[in-house]
């Protein structure tokens, strides 16, 4: 696949020098401590491993997001659910590094994400969820047009208390009127 362009970074191929910078974050709490419960337990050299060569194998669906002029990895965005028949697929994403967060690569990825997802996959439908608590993540969603369609009650334990998972979803036609 050809890589894809925005104004400061770019989508690219998952990269056997990407493991280094994988490593580096997978048992990084402030860091994980807004994404899946996979990382509730330590990810060894193994499993980081594992990931990076099915990301690298033909059947992945995602992308590492680089910064557009080194092609150094700055994070990843994947469809980590893709359902071709009826149009829609859920996306994860995380910026790797605490110092690159909060610059809008997340923001710019995502965009660059959608315009795959809607233009060249004719996708119907993106959606993601998140944690109530990820209110940067959450600003990055609704900057790029998703809409929040539901709140799962109570449905993460982290540091002694509950907090909500918040779906949000974004359709093609309003992605479209966004632009």
């Amino acid at each position: 696949m050809a890589h894809i362009y925005g104004n400061r970074v770019m989508l690219r191929e998952y990269r056997e020098s990407d493991y280094e910078h994988m490593r580096s974050w997978v048992n990084n709490p402030n860091i994980v401590g807004t994404l899946s419960d996979i990382f509730l337990y330590p990810h060894s050299e193994k499993n980081s491993r594992h990931f990076l060569d099915m990301a690298m194998s033909r059947d992945w669906k995602g992308f590492v997001i680089a910064f557009k002029d080194t092609e150094e990895y700055i994070g990843q965005i994947d469809l980590v659910k893709l359902d071709e028949k009826n149009g829609w697929a859920e996306l994860g994403i995380v910026i790797g590094s605490e110092e690159n967060q909060g610059k809008g690569y997340g923001t710019e990825a995502l965009q660059l994400l959608c315009k795959f997802a809607f233009e060249e996959l004719r996708l119907n439908r993106l959606e993601l969820v998140c944690w109530s608590y990820n209110v940067q993540g959450r600003r990055a969603y609704e900057k790029v047009g998703f809409v929040q369609e539901g709140v799962r009650r109570k449905k993460r334990y982290r540091n002694g208390e509950f907090f909500d998972e918040v779906c949000y979803g974004l359709l093609k036609e309003e992605w479209k009127a966004l632009k």
